[in-house]
């Protein structure tokens, strides 16, 4: 441990002084830590650390090798930029919180054994619900409950799971399971399942999100989905079912966010999407589809956290997130709109920009395997992204029907973040082997082949033209979608009217027997009780204790001191044994 330093205590430990630190000392300090566990990340060597024995358990605190280190220094760079976005928030209540569930996250990354991953999972729901209840309201407050639900029920499953793993194999260190099967398989993929948001699993994630405070959906975006794809890479590749489950994911989300009218709601369901290309690309298990979803993974952190960093600039300065209560606001907040611009141009995987060198991997690595069906509904899915996060929010949020508002750009801090995340959505579309060659496995692909650029350009400009015909249609109306998140919003209700309605009706009838038969009993047996403790027990203890005393008195009369009646007494004494002798 002491050649190595894991880059979660940095973040754990470092949200110990946040509530004593004020004004630009406190923004120092969230900006260095950051920076620390970035430079930590980047020195890393591969090995194992930590490794120590617990009660027999063997743990390993630090497993680190390229899989985790791709995700560390995403994670590690994501933590810059939301922290940065986040400078002007007064409070240290959601610095705090969200230093824990960064630390959290990253322990899950170098995590070698399954309990430390388990400490690690339960830290990050607890640390990241506090953003979502910090959001204030009557929403954020029941949102932040369900999520926290939906999460430890997740733990439990996980735990459960793990408890039957290590009973199976006799070690908890954590390994690949795709060639298992069993409960213990089950329950944890389920509870990774969970975590990623694969449908029907997946309503918590655009229940949540857009309750959160503007900073903290920014975090929130970057690392609970993604830490279940990095667990699914290390322990489920090749699992066939996460092939279809993604590929269903990838539509899925496209499908909701036509309906979407809430700017974070509809950019939320986006993440379903594109987490299902990376869930997709699990389930593929080949090196280049294991290499797609991390890069992937990589890039769609950043770009997706650019996009709610600039929903967030638009509701930190309107207060409004209803599509159909914003638009015209590039005449005020042209930096906002361009930099939102280039995550949407980065997640509709334009060519020069991150997710064409990261996306196409995923899709090259289904149509390389044969899967023409995977490989049409991924493709399907990229151009329903383009259409609906990369035209129809910002035309309806920056653009279209002048809402009457004029609201100044953003703070300084704030824009500077979206250029730092706008920075990297270009270098790594521009340069994509700096990318590649943090991967896991060695990389043999070429994104900007002349095939494959016309090809995406063709798809993209055709969803525009799609997209300006149907524009009416397109348009955003004040309604709710319902997802799965129905069955358990109506499952509380009905288990809230049984416990409030039967069960109390129950536990009065239950009351009133106690109180008419049980108690009247109870307190008729210690009237009894009580008579029969004064006149009986206590009327012998009293007569034995008076018997005592009156002997005591007669004896000490006796006892006088003089010789002689001693001595007359012990004769008489002799004489009536003898006579009791003889009449015997």
């Amino acid at each position: 441990m002491i050649e190595w330093i894991h880059p979660g205590l940095l973040f754990v430990f470092g949200a110990a002084p946040i509530p004593f630190l004020h004004g630009r000392w406190r923004q120092a300090w969230l900006v260095l830590i950051p920076l620390l566990a970035i430079a930590d990340v980047a020195s890393m060597t591969p090995g194992d650390y930590g490794t120590f024995d617990f009660a027999g358990v063997e743990l390993l605190i630090g497993k680190v090798d390229k899989l985790s280190l791709v995700f560390a220094l995403v994670f590690s760079i994501m933590s810059l930029i939301g922290m940065i976005y986040a400078l002007h928030v007064k409070g240290p209540e959601q610095h705090v919180a969200a230093y824990l569930y960064m630390g959290s996250a990253l322990g899950v990354v170098f995590a070698g054994d399954w309990f430390t991953l388990l400490v690690s999972w339960e830290i990050m729901a607890f640390a990241s619900a506090y953003l979502i209840f910090a959001g204030g309201g009557k929403a954020a407050i029941g949102a932040g409950f369900r999520y926290l639900m939906v999460h430890v029920t997740g733990g439990v499953l996980l735990f459960g799971g793990i408890v039957l793993l290590g009973l199976q194999s006799g070690s908890f260190l954590i390994g690949p399971l795709s060639g298992q099967g069993g409960l213990a398989f089950l329950l944890i993929l389920v509870a990774f399942m969970i975590n990623a948001a694969v449908p029907p699993l997946n309503a918590w994630l655009t229940d949540a999100y857009p309750e959160a405070t503007v900073t903290g959906a920014v975090f929130l975006s970057a690392f609970t989905t993604k830490t279940a794809v990095y667990v699914l890479i290390r322990t489920f590749p090749g699992t066939e079912a996460l092939v279809w489950m993604g590929a269903a994911m990838a539509i899925y989300g496209v499908v909701y966010a036509v309906l979407e009218n809430d700017c974070r709601r509809l950019l939320a369901y986006h993440i379903v999407s594109q987490v299902g290309y990376m869930v997709a690309g699990v389930g593929i298990g080949t090196e280049l589809a294991l290499n797609g979803t991390s890069s992937h993974a990589f890039a769609h952190i950043i770009y997706k956290g650019l996009l709610f960093m600039g929903a967030g600039a638009v509701i930190h300065m309107t207060g409004r997130r209803k599509l159909t209560e914003l638009g015209g606001l590039y005449r005020t907040m042209p930096l906002t709109v361009a930099l939102y611009m280039v995550g949407a141009f980065a997640i509709s995987a334009f060519p020069l920009f991150s997710g064409f060198v990261s996306k196409s991997m995923v899709i090259a690595a289904a149509a390389g395997d044969n899967r023409a069906a995977v490989t049409l509904m991924l493709t399907l899915a990229s151009s329903g992204t383009f259409l609906h996060t990369g035209l129809k929010l910002p035309y309806y949020m920056f653009f279209g029907k002048d809402c009457g508002l004029r609201p100044k750009e953003p703070p300084r801090n704030m824009l500077a973040a979206m250029g730092i995340a706008a920075v990297l959505c270009v270098g790594i579309g521009l340069f994509p082997g700096q990318l590649y060659a943090l991967l896991p496995y060695p990389v043999d692909f070429q994104p900007y082949t002349g095939a494959h650029v016309t090809g995406s350009l063709g798809i993209l400009f055709f969803t525009l033209l799609g997209f300006v015909v149907c524009l009416k249609a397109l348009d955003p109306k004040p309604t709710i979608s319902l997802d799965t998140d129905w069955f358990y919003r109506r499952g509380a209700k009905a288990f809230m009217w049984f416990a409030e309605k039967p069960v109390a009706a129950w536990e009065r009838a239950l009351s009133g027997i106690s109180d008419s038969v049980i108690l009247k009993f109870l307190h008729a047996s210690a009237r009894g009780g009580l008579r029969v403790d004064v006149n009986v027990v206590d009327a012998i203890v009293n007569g034995v204790a008076r018997s005592v005393l009156a002997s005591g008195s007669l004896m000490r009369r006796l006892q006088t001191g003089v010789v002689t009646h001693y001595a007359a007494a012990m004769i008489g004494g002799v004489l009536a044994a003898i006579a009791v002798y003889s009449v015997v």
